[in-house]
């Protein structure tokens, strides 16, 4: 008690200097009361009040993030240690935490322009409280550098994820994704906790850095220690729905709504990947580090995950469980640039996770549309549509080709970008694994052209054989706007991607 008390001064002069390097989540928590205390006062009728309050807060909470990065310049420091070596702000953070606050903006105005959405009984003052909510446990997915904060962080996201897809519980079909979504998430994260437990039992530290975690895992006996970060790692992989921890994806993308896709099958990733290469770090440059080989489990877990993930998807119909899979393939192409334990390869992850992100959201906005005006959202109601809605097709192509990866697209950069630090390390030290991670990817990117391609064909080739049923739909026009602006975004960063390059 009396070491307790002694040292309560030090911790709490931590604390407090610690509280300038956490302002956007300072501005986050208060961004949440703030939206929450609109709903309550105004209720029903404050969707656009919270909308407004969101987008404006989310604004300045992009400023402070801007702001940390001259903050750990300013102090001349590569890292800064947080509240007792709980969180780890260094520039690749702060760029992740960027990409999360920018594309949550984006989605909170494509929740906006859901027609299933706002015709929602309970209205959208809701979602958008949670999705604050779960923005705070990303930030700080993405700084954790302490088992328990992980943990907090994942099961943070994890809450909001699974409120955010069963949010339309009147349907069947999200409820059931919602379902699906728990159970899995709940297995998942009771192994992770079983890992960490295992962890921590072994070395009595849950610090990465500044404890006894990787010492002491050096020294304990190797099945051991690799039972227990596999662990740790499944609890990871469920957040970014890498194979064998895929299978609740394709039902719970297909039954959420639209935009609650668009969210799940980018923020958590980004968070996720952040968080994954935080956990890497201190074994992959500790030189006594043998227990546990990071570099092969992420080279085989890539491999089976992009060659699963594309291939699945060229048997599909339905458009979100095209893009489902596809994201899934998406997934183990990322792991590449996480394997070569690099700066340049986290700068090319960074690229190409904004680039994908992008076209992503254009894609599945675009579905979003075509649902809502035609009623269309299998390849068989795509029928002749390329034509009648020509301005929406025609984006659709543009960022199909940039999830595919070719040129002139953001998305072409950012594979290039990805091949080239993969390639830089094969180079240096000729890992085989490197060597089939980037023959994979290049034959993966072929494989996905098949799937890519059937949209388009069925866009403006194949014929309806009877007439496309209009529906009327509010916000279509908007829908239009916002998936041109996106897809203009898209051509630029596959022109100019120093514009992206230099922010990141």
């Amino acid at each position: 008690m009396g070491n307790l008390l002694a040292s309560l001064p030090d911790q709490l002069s931590n604390t407090i200097g610690s509280l300038p390097y956490f302002s956007p989540e300072l501005y986050l928590a208060a961004l949440f009361l703030l939206v929450l205390i609109t709903d309550l006062i105004f209720g029903r009728q404050s969707a656009w009040i919270c909308r407004i309050i969101a987008i404006g807060g989310l604004l300045v909470i992009l400023f402070k993030d801007l702001q940390q990065i001259g903050l750990i310049l300013q102090h001349g420091e590569q890292s800064v240690f947080l509240f007792g070596n709980m969180l780890r702000l260094y520039k690749a953070a702060i760029s992740f935490k960027l990409i999360i606050d920018f594309f949550a903006i984006v989605l909170i105005i494509y929740f906006g322009l859901d027609k299933r959405l706002n015709a929602h009984p309970k209205g959208l003052s809701d979602l958008y409280t949670i999705v604050i909510a779960s923005l705070l446990g990303l930030h700080i997915m993405t700084m954790a550098v302490n088992l328990l904060a992980v943990y907090l962080a994942v099961e943070m996201v994890s809450l909001a994820s699974y409120l955010l897809a069963a949010y339309r519980s009147e349907n069947g079909f999200s409820a059931e994704a919602g379902l699906k979504y728990v159970l899995f998430g709940a297995v998942s994260s009771a192994v992770m906790l079983y890992g960490i437990s295992l962890l921590y039992s072994l070395t009595g530290s849950l610090d990465y850095f500044g404890g006894n975690l990787v010492t002491g895992l050096i020294s304990a006996n190797p099945a051991m220690v690799s039972v227990a970060i596999i662990l740790v790692l499944v609890g990871i992989g469920f957040k970014l729905s890498f194979v064998p921890m895929h299978f609740w994806l394709p039902d719970v993308y297909q039954g959420a709504p639209t935009p609650v896709t668009a969210y799940l099958s980018t923020l958590p990733k980004v968070a996720a990947l952040a968080l994954l290469i935080n956990f890497i770090t201190p074994f992959a440059f500790n030189e006594k580090w043998a227990a546990f080989d990071f570099r092969l489990f992420l080279s085989v877990i890539g491999t089976i995950t992009m060659i699963a993930g594309n291939f699945a998807a060229v048997w599909q119909k339905n458009i979100k469980r095209i893009l489902a899979y596809s994201s899934i393939g998406h997934t183990g192409f990322a792991l590449m640039a996480v394997a070569t334990f690099t700066t340049q390869g986290i700068s090319a992850l960074l690229f190409y996770l904004a680039a994908y992100i992008f076209a992503n959201i254009a894609a599945l906005m675009l579905a979003t549309y075509f649902a809502d005006v035609t009623g269309a959202e299998d390849l068989d109601g795509y029928k002749g549509l390329g034509l009648k809605h020509p301005v929406a097709a025609i984006c659709f192509v543009v960022v199909l080709i940039s999830l595919t990866g070719l040129p002139v697209s953001a998305g072409f950069n950012g594979k290039l970008l990805v091949f080239s630090s993969v390639y830089s390390v094969y180079e240096q030290n000729h890992n085989i694994w490197l060597l089939i991670l980037m023959v994979t990817g290049a034959l993966t990117t072929v494989v996905s052209l098949f799937y890519y391609i059937k949209i388009p064909l069925y866009l403006f080739l194949k014929k309806q054989e009877t007439e496309n049923i209009t529906l009327p739909a509010e916000g279509a026009k908007w829908l239009i706007i916002v998936s041109v602006i996106l897809t203009l975004i898209v051509l630029l960063l596959g022109v100019f991607p120093t514009y992206l390059v230099d922010i990141l």
